[in-house]
């Protein structure tokens, strides 16, 4: 940074701070960065777009079906290349990366997000990973929102309040649904839905949609045009698609743990590349459906055409013969998950909510097929309404965003004429889901670490409190082999503490010696050499482990033992101790931060 730039930056602090309240500045700031999200979103689909027409032009499309299986190799290896010598650091996985960072990096993302994901995720997706923009999309408008706010010197209450308006303008550009995008903002990040924060949000929202209009046209990313009104007779089956989508979005959510587990244990990073690149392009290219993110194929759906689809594959499906295209259609469901999660483990950049939208509307379309042509029935459902709400049903059992799902089909048809099957299929799929899964996929690892933000305020408060904040380390330490004459003389003369702990010649905690236990003896110098500090000392009630206890474990253990101090050790060895005192200060100073 110039000094230049800091000095104009500094002259803008003064002024802001004489001529704007915060509350202002706030709304000022979710406005442009609503815009930022906003260019953020068309550049990332325009260089999709951009990928994808050099691919399928003119001279490309003579080999484009003989080498269908190399394009995702390409894509994922100059990722790899870009990942390793350009940007030099971690690119996160969009939405769990900034969650990490909302939960314990006091919302703090690195300031090479604001452009990484704009590079990676188009030749990700573009190449033909079998994933989506959203999360980069996501992860690019949250990072320009911390930056911005570290920028402008706000505290950590306000940086997250921005973090979740750039999501929310990240959504509101792609979906051009301005209402879902706020909705999706507080599902997702947890946020406070209050005046405080919704009108942020709301602003942020509207300039990302009205950027993206103004780039985009009234060009929108799904085409549907309702063509049956939602009948009542029908509740039933959209009772039954609830169940269905609930058992999809478990087989989805599973699936994609495992596969990712899988990688991470996987050595190096090449292997990880060439196994899944070459298994994804095999995929591709008995399977085109799975190339890229998949909303062309959506489309289809929603327009109830499948002759495109079942028939541009390796298997040339005729359109006639229903049984293999209902066998077609369930190869989809299964196959996408894994063809994002291998896109993943390769190293790809992109995000899973264009997967759940496209096995949620293959999902419903499947289902209603099912239904039409079974004897048991004598029904005909509009296969594309169920297309529909099925991407409603997955989203609320994949994401575990009930709400989101149901506000942005409702937005995408235009009306609401579906919003009664939207929330009978959202929130059968959601509670269903969620009794098998309980947190959402991106949260998973998070909360097993216990590092997810979550709507319950103590936890919250919990989670963004430092342990560093309330740990002690002034203490004198003993060694077993201290005699109490040396305990005396160097420790208890020396010290304002009341306890101490021993430790061993390795750094490894042994027990705490309590001034109240050697009181009565103090005096009697006939003891000072025959008493060891290893016979005096007591076993602490409970140990806190640095590397392991959330703030969440520790208090429990305090609760548990109703103790006043608790030692700690970092790297299996002694490192200091935390007051119960210290502790519920530092609580109720977070607690007024995040209430604020």
């Amino acid at each position: 940074m110039s000094d230049r730039f800091k000095n104009i930056l500094k002259r803008f602090l003064i002024w802001k701070y004489q001529h704007l309240s915060d509350k202002q500045f706030i709304y000022i700031s979710s406005a442009v960065i609503g815009l930022l999200a906003g260019l953020g979103a068309v550049i990332l689909k325009n260089l999709t777009h951009f990928i994808q027409h050099l691919l399928e032009g003119e001279f490309i499309n003579d080999i484009h079906v003989a080498f269908y299986f190399i394009f995702p190799i390409i894509g994922l290896f100059i990722v790899r290349m870009i990942k390793r010598y350009v940007i030099r650091k971690k690119v996160g996985h969009g939405i769990p990366s900034t969650l990490f960072a909302i939960s314990k990096l006091k919302g703090v993302l690195p300031s090479h997000q604001m452009w990484s994901s704009i590079i990676t995720a188009p030749l990700t997706v573009g190449f033909g990973g079998s994933v989506g923009l959203e999360g980069p999309t996501v992860a690019t408008g949250a990072a320009l929102g911390s930056n911005f706010a570290r920028l402008m010197h706000l505290n950590q209450t306000t940086r997250t309040l921005l973090i979740g308006a750039a999501a929310a303008g990240a959504m509101s550009s792609i979906f051009k649904a301005p209402i879902a995008a706020i909705v999706f903002a507080v599902e997702i990040f947890s946020l406070e839905l209050t005046l405080a924060s919704m009108v942020p949000l709301l602003l942020a929202s509207i300039t990302a949609v009205l950027t993206s209009y103004f780039f985009l046209g009234n060009d929108v990313l799904l085409h549907f045009d309702l063509q049956d009104k939602f009948m009542l007779n029908d509740v039933l089956f959209y009772i039954l698609l609830g169940v269905f989508s609930a058992m999809v979005s478990i087989y989805f959510s599973k699936v994609y743990s495992a596969i990712g587990e899988f990688f991470r244990n996987f050595k190096g990073a090449h292997k990880r590349l060439l196994f899944g690149g070459i298994l994804l392009g095999v995929m591709v290219f008995f399977v085109p459906p799975l190339f890229g993110e998949g909303y062309s194929t959506i489309n289809h759906i929603l327009k109830g055409n499948v002759t495109d689809i079942v028939s541009n594959n390796f298997f040339h499906i005729e359109v006639d013969n229903v049984l293999l295209i209902l066998l077609f259609l369930f190869g989809l469901i299964l196959l996408k998950v894994i063809a994002a999660s291998l896109t993943f483990g390769a190293g790809g950049v992109g995000g899973v909510f264009a997967p759940t939208l496209f096995t949620g509307s293959i999902t419903g379309y499947f289902f209603a097929l099912i239904i039409n042509n079974s004897f048991l029935f004598n029904r005909e459902l509009s296969s594309t309404n169920f297309a529909m709400v099925g991407m409603a049903g997955l989203m609320a059992g994949v994401l575990q965003a009930p709400l989101t799902a149901i506000f942005l089909i409702a937005e995408i048809t235009g009306g609401y004429e579906l919003f009664i099957p939207l929330m009978i299929v959202a929130s059968i799929s959601f509670l269903i889901s969620r009794y098998y899964l309980p947190h959402n996929i991106y949260a998973t690892e998070l909360a097993e670490k216990g590092q997810l933000i979550t709507h319950d305020k103590d936890k919250n408060v919990l989670m963004l409190m430092d342990i560093d904040k309330v740990i002690e380390t002034n203490f004198i330490v003993l060694h077993p082999d201290m005699d109490l004459g040396d305990i005396i003389q160097n420790a208890v003369i020396k010290s304002s503490r009341n306890h101490f702990p021993v430790v061993n010649e390795n750094g490894e905690f042994l027990g705490i010696l309590m001034l109240d236990d050697i009181r009565s003896i103090m005096f009697e110098q006939k003891l000072y050499k025959k008493l060891k500090a290893r016979s005096l000392m007591q076993t602490a009630p409970a140990i806190i482990d640095y590397d392991k206890d959330s703030m969440e474990v520790i208090m429990e253990k305090f609760k548990e033992t109703v103790a006043w101090n608790l030692p700690v050790i970092k790297d299996e060895k002694y490192y200091g101790f935390i007051s119960k005192s210290r502790l519920l200060t530092s609580y109720r100073r977070k607690l007024i931060n995040v209430t604020a």
